[in-house]
Order: C-alpha cells, then sequence, then structure tokens
C-alpha cells in the first residue's frame, strides 16, 4: 500500500500559499477602496501642477535617454543574477558534486557568451 502521507503535506504548503496571496489580494483591495472613499476631491489649481522633487518643473517634459548605456544595463542584471546564484552554488558546493559543478560550468559558459558578444561590439562601438 502506498503512503500519501507526502500529497497531504504538499496540500497544506499549497494552501498556505494561496491563503496568503488571498489575504495580500483582499487587503490592497480593501485599502484601495478605502482611499477612494476617503480621498478629498476638490481639484484645484496648485493641486494639478506637477511638482519634480518640491520643485516647480521648467523646461520640456520630454528628454531622450542615452541607449548606450543600455548594454551596460542589461549586462548588469545579468551578472547580478549570475552572482546570486553563484553565491548559492558556493554555499552548497560540497553537497552538489560533479553534477552540480558541470550545471554551474554550463550556466556560466551560457552567460559568457553574451558578454563576449557585448564586450566585442562595444569595443567595435557598433552598439552604440
Amino acid at each position: 500500500m502506498v503512503s500519501v502521507g507526502w500529497f497531504e503535506g504538499m496540500v497544506s504548503d499549497l494552501l498556505l500559499v494561496l491563503l496568503t496571496a488571498g489575504f495580500a489580494v483582499v487587503a490592497s483591495l480593501v485599502m484601495l477602496i478605502i482611499a477612494l472613499i476617503i480621498a478629498p476631491k476638490k481639484p484645484n489649481k496648485p493641486k494639478e501642477i506637477q511638482y519634480e522633487c518640491g520643485q516647480i518643473p521648467s523646461g520640456a517634459g520630454k528628454f531622450s535617454l542615452m541607449m548606450q548605456y543600455y548594454a551596460y544595463l542589461l549586462m548588469f542584471v545579468a551578472f547580478d543574477v549570475m552572482s546570486m546564484f553563484l553565491f548559492a552554488w558556493g554555499v552548497s558546493i560540497y553537497n552538489v558534486g560533479l553534477s552540480g559543478f558541470l550545471a554551474v560550468v554550463l550556466f556560466i559558459g551560457i552567460l559568457l557568451v553574451p558578454l563576449a558578444f557585448t564586450l566585442y561590439h562595444a569595443a567595435r562601438r557598433e552598439i552604440w
């Protein structure tokens, strides 16, 4: 006869996650409804002016972003995530064995390909 104790534990864990998510949704809706009910609804000129850090804005409202930094941003995000995974791997390096080591080598290899590609094009200045 097969024991189903692991299934009952999984259902109770899932139920806790669903209860937490449900509480978050209900609490958010309650806060939004309360804000709609008690918020003042008398617009006037000072309230409609846009402020930037407490200062009245001057100049054009639109500006162009320098796209040359976009590649640096993507590289930062990718290697920040990589460092988190490598930290977790480094903590458990003695427990993962050869298969874990090979998985991390593959992971690093996959992430070094776009790094090399980006650095190659950055040297040639073709992407900005």
